[in-house]
């Protein structure tokens, strides 16, 4: 790497090796750059250096050589303070890619392999040229150290400009270079740690200090046991408690001190509490609180704090009750327009987002947790391993035969190289939840379905399996459920008992609302009468029986003609009153059965 540039004379030697690279990259020797260049260098010498000179002498220099400074400024041989890169527009990479063109290959190289369109190639490889001009190291050399330092003073410099989106276009292009550099090995980590204490830190200085240290050294507690996620929520919830005492009742200084009346006032607190878009929080949030709350007063007592409350404050009927509803599903044929429309969508990432979320029923989270080798055989079929999600354990679900397919094609779409085994990996980058949401949003927009959320794709999979007789143990094991308890939701939903049974008292009740009206009595003659009260016995569940009175049917008797038929004597009168109405109209075979079943009760009784 040349040295940083230090100009105590005119450099002759500098300005020629300037021209040279002028040269090589095919460009004429023209008298005013080189001119401009050599009036810089004896500029730069008479303010005792370059560092000597003020911004505004640097900026005016700058200016009036922009071609050299340029030159200087990529190839390492001058570094330039952030501020001046802001105020000066130099078209740093269009001069390192003259100037450089080896270092532009590499680049080009790894951003290609990562899947990058060629604009955003352009721009990265500006913001990699910044990056060389405020640090003098080489592009191919940057590391995390140059690289942080860079995008710590150039981001404060552009954003001091002043303008409606000052630092925005650099802070992501910052963040999509460092992605790339990460993936080429240059960079430790893909994400810039955070420059302030996070708000887990931060937000206790307001509250009392007992009643920060017992709860900060209750959530360290929890942490060595639960999830990331869950100590995060316990942590805001306890912060909010304790800034709310701290404001409301500053003479409570310890959870010790705090009685039944300050609980109360906290609960009408919440209640009437909004969230950010004016809304009140929901029963569900409000539980979630108290929960947490009175977990945190339970523990501290059973482990022995000295500052824990002298008796229980909180009690289950502080807790408010909770709606339950069914899961929200898309019926069968809202679930077909979307994976037609997915299946016609023109993003690979999209079409098996959606068809993954579909067939599988997994989480959103458990889809962005997937590996590059989550596709596994066992015996003749494939199998998709769910890594360890929500409920703290794994699962493997067949892979239907497209899904595999489009699992095949975008793995060998995956890039060679990249630092990371996640599957969902697009232009250097994990895949987030917005993404998925993204996708699902448009393919639903396509299908023309409405809003559709990934947890309801869970749903709707659950539904159709049970619809479609599945068993409430298979589906357990689908969906990662540990308790059959989860997966009977879904029995409420599809109860194939209820819908029949329903069903079946409907088409009854139809059948009568479907009667013709009768006459009024007085209008009735009598064989009027007789027809109506024949019809009557003889109306069926969907229509009427038109066989006259006197011709035999089986149907009428098909139990007792049966060989398993068993009867005994307390059923002797209605057998009677049988046999008495097959005489009286005429039908004989049906007569017939009856008299040979009196007649076998007759011996027993014998």
């Amino acid at each position: 790497m040349p040295a940083p540039l230090v100009l105590t004379h005119e450099d002759d030697g500098l300005v020629a090796a300037f021209v040279g690279d002028h040269h090589a990259a095919g460009m004429g020797p023209w008298r005013s750059t080189v001119q401009a260049a050599r009036t810089f260098c004896g500029r730069v010498a008479r303010a005792g250096g370059w560092v000597g000179m003020g911004l505004d002498a640097q900026i005016d220099a700058t200016r009036r050589a922009v071609r050299f400074v340029s030159w200087l400024l990529v190839t390492g041989r001058l570094v330039g303070s952030s501020d001046l890169l802001a105020r000066c527009d130099l078209r740093l990479g269009v001069a390192a890619a003259r100037y450089r063109p080896s270092a532009r290959a590499w680049f080009t190289e790894i951003a290609q392999r990562l899947d990058v369109k060629q604009a955003d190639i352009d721009l990265q490889w500006a913001t990699l040229a910044k990056v060389t001009a405020v640090t003098g190291v080489l592009a191919e050399q940057i590391g995390t150290h140059e690289f942080e330092h860079a995008q710590a003073a150039l981001v404060t410099a552009f954003a001091a400009r002043g303008l409606p989106a000052s630092g925005r276009n650099l802070t992501a292009a910052l963040y999509r270079l460092r992605l790339t550099l990460f993936h080429a090995g240059r960079i430790n980590s893909p994400r810039r740690p955070s420059a302030r204490p996070p708000v887990s830190v931060m937000g206790w200085a307001a509250v009392r200090p007992q009643i920060a240290g017992a709860a900060r050294r209750y959530v360290e507690q929890i942490a060595l046991s639960l999830r990331p996620a869950t100590v995060h929520h316990i942590e805001h919830d306890l912060r909010e408690f304790g800034t709310w005492v701290t404001h409301q009742h500053p003479e409570v200084t310890a959870p010790a001190e705090l009685e039944r009346h300050h609980i109360e006032a906290y609960k009408g607190w919440l209640a009437q509490r909004g969230t950010r878009d004016g809304q009140p929080l929901s029963r569900t949030t409000i539980k979630n609180k108290l929960i947490n709350l009175h977990c945190f007063f339970g523990r501290i007592n059973e482990w022995g704090y000295p500052e824990a409350p002298r008796r229980p404050l909180l009690f289950a009927g502080d807790l408010p009750i909770v709606d339950r509803p069914l899961p929200r599903f898309l019926d069968d044929g809202a679930a077909a327009k979307l994976l037609r429309a997915a299946r016609a969508d023109p993003d690979p990432l999209a079409r098996l987002v959606v068809e993954l979320l579909a067939r599988t029923g997994m989480r959103k989270g458990e889809l962005l947790a997937l590996t590059v080798d989550a596709v596994v055989q066992i015996g003749s079929a494939y199998w998709l391993r769910i890594p360890v999600g929500k409920l703290h354990n794994d699962r493997y679900v067949p892979l239907h035969p497209h899904l595999k397919e489009l699992l095949n094609d975008w793995i060998n779409r995956r890039p060679e190289g990249l630092r990371s085994n996640l599957l969902f990996v697009d232009r250097g980058r994990s895949l987030t939840a917005f993404r998925v949401d993204q996708a699902l949003r448009r393919v639903a927009a396509e299908a023309g379905i409405g809003h559709v959320t990934a947890h309801q794709l869970r749903h709707t999979l659950a539904t159709q399996a049970i619809n479609r007789g599945m068993s409430l143990d298979a589906i357990a094991a689908l969906l990662g459920h540990k308790t059959l308890a989860m997966t009977m939701v879904y029995a409420r939903i599809a109860d194939k008992t209820v819908a029949e049974e329903y069903f079946a008292v409907s088409e009854k009740v139809e059948s009568l609302y479907g009667q013709p009206r009768h006459l009024p009595a007085e209008d009735e003659g009598t064989e009027m009468r007789k027809l109506r009260a024949e019809m009557h016995r003889r109306m069926l569940g969907n229509g009427y029986c038109a066989r006259p009175v006197e011709m035999d049917c089986h149907f009428e008797s098909i139990c007792e003609s049966c060989q398993f038929f068993v009867t005994t004597l307390e059923f002797k009168p209605t057998l009677q009153r049988q046999r008495d109405d097959a005489t009286a109209k005429g039908q004989v075979g049906r007569q017939k059965i009856f008299e040979r079943l009196l007649a076998r009760l007759d011996g027993q009784a014998s």
